[in-house]
Order: structure tokens, then sequence, then C-alpha cells
């Protein structure tokens, strides 16, 4: 499952993508950020159809394989409320040089932001909540 609602736990994210011929590892978190020139965000509710979800990171994942193949990749995108300060997705790739590593999990996250269908909503310490569109994201 590429998809859960649990907290992301990294290591068997890690053990998924370890190998002897991959000497470069690269893990990236995302994580849920305050924002206070935005009246403060205490939590992000994720959404999302998750068939759907799953398939196109299913396919983004075998991309990622197509275009390095000596790399292995694994990920994981929460969904449910995510309180400040956990993540919300994780991306790990390793691959026999650093450089491949780096390049593939930047293309992955790229491709999560753009083309997973998961909506969310910022949870305000003021107490309102606000949709953020594909647009808003960064």
């Amino acid at each position: 499952m590429l998809i859960t609602r649990d907290p992301i736990v990294v290591e068997p994210l890690l053990a998924e993508t370890a190998g002897p011929a991959r000497g470069g590892t690269c893990l990236f978190l995302g994580t849920v950020r305050d924002a206070p020139d935005d009246h403060g965000v205490t939590e992000i509710e994720y959404s999302g159809y998750e068939a759907m979800i799953e398939a196109e990171f299913a396919g983004m994942l075998a991309e990622a394989r197509e275009r390095w193949p000596d790399a292995r990749a694994s990920a994981r995108h929460r969904l449910g409320p995510v309180p400040l300060g956990e993540a919300s997705v994780a991306i790990v790739v390793a691959a026999p040089h650093r450089d491949e590593a780096f390049v593939a999990c930047r293309y992955l996250i790229e491709a999560v932001k753009a083309r997973l269908p998961i909506w969310k909503k910022e949870q305000r310490r003021d107490g309102s909540s606000v949709w953020v569109t594909p647009a808003d994201r960064t």
C-alpha cells in the first residue's frame, strides 16, 4: 500500500530500497509546517479517492524504474488529519550513485505534487479552515 492513514515510518521504506549495489540513498519527507503569515496551521487533512491515488502512485514509481533501472524507489502518502510536524509524504530512492538517487527522488516528489489526486484542507490556529488548491501547492 502506498497510502496510509497511520504515521509514516521510514525504516520499512529504507529496507525496500536497500541493496549492496545501491550506495546512494535519498530520503525526502514532506511534513506539515506552520504558516504564521497565513493565520497558522495546526494540521492538514488530506483526502482523495484511494484506488485512484494508488494506481497513479504505482504508475509514477514504474516510470521511475524505467528512467533509472538500477535504482529502487518506495513511497508513502498519508491521508486523513496530519498534525503539525508529522510527515504527510515520504519518498526513498536508493541508486548506485547519489546523483541518480537525488534526481529520481526529486522527480517523484514533483510528480506527487502535480499528479496525485489528493486534496488538502488546512486547519488554522484560529479555528478556521481553508482548502488548498493544486495551484497553491509548493
